[in-house]
């Protein structure tokens, strides 16, 4: 059995905090991208202000 710390670990594109490997995403491990089904669905939204600087 492996220790926490020696799987491997991405960072969120969602909320930039580091997640880990779950048996879950043994087979799809390149294609995760997001940290939870709440990050997935929130994704990397634009900021605000960039739209209120076009006038």
């Amino acid at each position: 059995m492996r220790k926490k710390a020696d799987l491997p670990q991405k960072i969120c594109a969602s909320c930039h905090r580091p997640f880990s490997w779950r048996k879950k995403w043994k087979d799809n491990w390149d294609q995760v991208k997001y940290c939870s089904q709440r990050c997935q669905g929130k994704r990397a939204q634009p900021t605000q202000s960039a739209d209120c600087n076009t006038q």
